[in-house]
């Protein structure tokens, strides 16, 4: 069975894959889902940077002596997930990116383009911190009042250093065992490094018609995804 190590994205912490985890442990694999720095219950330590991201993660692999390690980014922690998954060798077993940033090196989460110079204007009115979306953010994105209503009471500012510092990654994420989870009502094809990237012989694009935040609009189904790999 593998061992499935979970890191949500912007604001969010570990808790945020509560039904996901019960789900792959029902079936017998190990779940861990996994706070980065500065987030969640870790609100209160130093803000964190970007290699902070990274080896939260790698430290937290080697810590608990895990191997077929099924590593998975949703969202902005794509971007430490696909450093930490160059760097954690032969306990990988694959790299899954849920409708997520995917690394480039020497580009941050702000350089990369789309929303980043607004990104990086609020950091700046924020006391270096990424405010967390409202309730109207959400907006058709497959989510029930209930849920919705859940994500914006357990989210918490996001550390800006980690957003405006850049990935420093080598050559390997191309070649490494990888798979691409597009949530079609948030953007209908990826893009950017991850549309590159699946070009390869070595990622492939799984589809789901959800938003994009799908371990709370599709809980069952985003596990049954990631335990199909």
């Amino acid at each position: 069975m593998a061992n499935y190590v979970l890191v949500a994205g912007a604001w969010l912490g570990a808790w945020a894959w509560d039904e996901v985890a019960a789900e792959l442990r029902a079936a017998g694999h190990g779940a861990y889902p996994l706070t980065l720095s500065g987030l969640a219950e870790k609100r209160d330590e130093a803000p964190a940077g970007q290699e902070a991201h990274v080896r939260d993660i790698v430290d937290e692999i080697e810590r608990l002596d895990l191997r077929d390690v099924v590593l998975v980014g949703h969202s902005y922690s794509g971007i430490p997930v696909g450093q930490a998954a160059e760097r954690i060798g032969d306990r990988l077993a694959r790299v899954v990116f849920v409708d997520a940033n995917v690394p480039r090196d020497g580009e941050s989460f702000v350089s990369a383009g789309g929303n980043g110079q607004e990104v990086a204007v609020a950091i700046a009115k924020n006391d270096g911190f990424w405010p967390p979306l409202t309730a109207a953010d959400f907006e058709g994105q497959g989510l029930t009042d209930e849920q919705v209503a859940r994500i914006v009471a357990g989210s918490t500012p996001h550390p800006g250093a980690s957003l405006t510092e850049p990935a420093v990654l080598g050559d390997a994420l191309p070649e490494l065992p990888a798979t691409y989870v597009k949530c079609l009502l948030d953007w209908p094809e990826p893009y950017g490094r991850a549309a590159e990237l699946l070009e390869g012989e070595h990622w492939r694009l799984v589809e789901l018609d959800t938003g994009h935040w799908p371990m709370f609009s599709q809980p069952r189904e985003l596990a049954l995804v990631l335990q199909e790999l």
